[in-house]
């Protein structure tokens, strides 16, 4: 692994760069805070700030923010998850000093002037219709609804029209200086940046401005009991997701359930359900699972679409190799082909330096810690069949699942 360096600015935004021989460097701003820290009537704040940071600073104007990094041939971007808020670039490695300059001014120096707002609003609105046009995409928006009830992770990070309406000037500026706070900032670099130079730059554009002392408190989620919800749509096909409540990041059976999300509908084409149901019999064209930590839960889900009349067919075979799981031990041999297919997947995702930066950036802000490859192989390694097997069983549990179907109206 190329050297990694770890150090603070005067401020206490934690940074962490690996040096990489490329002619490309990425960077961002990792904010740790997403929709989830919004209030009640901020619901779309967190994203709506996020496409407001580019409309115009104290110095520039939304043409010259754009302009920036894209007359060098860098890109300038930014996304909004329910739990951070990251903004990033990439460039070729002369044009540092000029994207960490132009990031720290959208950040700190960002003015929301009204205009602009009421503009942007509009696109917001436009992204919003976008995803109620796709049933893929809004399936899994009311899971979380479902899945999470009134709490913050349940509320779509797009926010509706109707929020977005209210939201003003000093909204922004409120929120913005909320979630400024040390504890919740990291910029993370990777590429051939001299560190003494990116030191420098960052200490004189960053460091010096003042932050939130006041960090953010979160509710824990709780979910209990069984959910279940039929919706008629105007579709062709059903779009199914069954989820359970799973483990946050700090717990360490987290390894556990990433191993058993990449064997059943991983993002290889050999995962169990994709082998089963789409490969065997047919029944779908997409079928997948996803294991998504949070800070202090997580949620485990499987989605599916497919033809109303293999609906019932295909529920039975996710059971059905959910029930595997929870019953039968794998052998060494299938144990060690998915710690080895896993390993793999993790080292061609370290081939790209974006990826690598976003990796560096969470890892730091979750863990403080930034752990080698060595070291994640080894706890791959480390997992059992028994290990998996209990796993499977804390998780798998048919009292507390929540299902949502989307079928076509009759």
């Amino acid at each position: 692994m190329e050297q990694i360096e770890v150090f603070q600015l005067s401020n206490g935004i934690r940074v962490v760069h690996q040096h990489l021989p490329r002619e490309v460097i990425h960077c961002g701003l990792l904010i740790g805070a997403g929709s989830r820290d919004e209030l009640r009537d901020e619901h779309g704040l967190a994203h709506f700030l996020e496409h407001c940071l580019f409309k115009g600073t104290r110095r520039r104007k939304t043409f010259h923010i754009l302009s920036r990094l894209d007359a060098v041939g860098g890109e300038l971007n930014a996304f909004t998850a329910k739990e951070e808020t990251w903004v990033h670039a990439s460039f070729l490695k002369n044009h540092l000093e000029r994207a960490i300059e132009l990031m720290a001014d959208i950040t700190f120096n960002a003015t929301f002037p009204s205009h602009e707002i009421e503009k942007e609003k509009a696109v917001v609105v436009d992204e919003i219709n976008s995803y109620l046009d796709s049933p893929a995409d809004m399936v899994f928006e009311e899971f979380d609804s479902l899945f999470f009830g009134n709490h913050g992770l349940g509320r779509s990070i797009l926010g509706t029209p109707s929020s977005l309406a209210s939201f003003g000037t000093q909204d922004l500026q409120r929120f913005r200086n909320r979630i400024l706070h040390p504890d919740h900032l990291v910029f993370a670099c990777t590429g051939a940046a001299d560190p003494e130079e990116l030191r420098r730059m960052l200490e004189k554009y960053f460091g010096q401005h003042q932050l939130n002392r006041i960090p953010l408190r979160r509710r824990k989620p709780t979910n209990t009991g069984t959910r279940s919800r039929t919706v008629k749509k105007d579709i062709h096909q059903v779009h199914y997701v069954l989820g359970f409540p799973a483990y946050a990041y700090p717990d360490e059976k987290r390894p556990a359930l990433t191993l058993i999300n990449n064997i059943l509908g991983g993002p290889g084409l050999n995962n169990r359900l994709s082998l089963n149901i789409r490969e065997k019999y047919g029944f779908a064209y997409h079928i997948d699972s996803t294991y998504a930590p949070f800070s202090d839960t997580g949620i485990f889900s499987i989605y599916l679409g497919t033809d109303r009349k293999h609906l019932r067919k295909s529920q039975e075979l996710i059971w059905k190799e959910l029930d595997a799981f929870r019953h039968q031990v794998l052998s060494d041999k299938a144990i060690r082909e998915a710690r080895q297919q896993l390993c793999g997947q993790i080292a061609v995702g370290q081939d790209s330096g974006n990826a690598i930066m976003f990796n560096l950036g969470k890892s730091l802000l979750l863990f403080d810690r930034i752990d080698t490859l060595e070291e994640v192989y080894a706890r791959i390694h480390a997992i059992t069949p028994q290990e998996i097997l209990e796993v499977a069983r804390e998780i798998f549990d048919t009292t507390r699942m929540t299902e949502l179907v989307y079928e076509p109206e009759d």
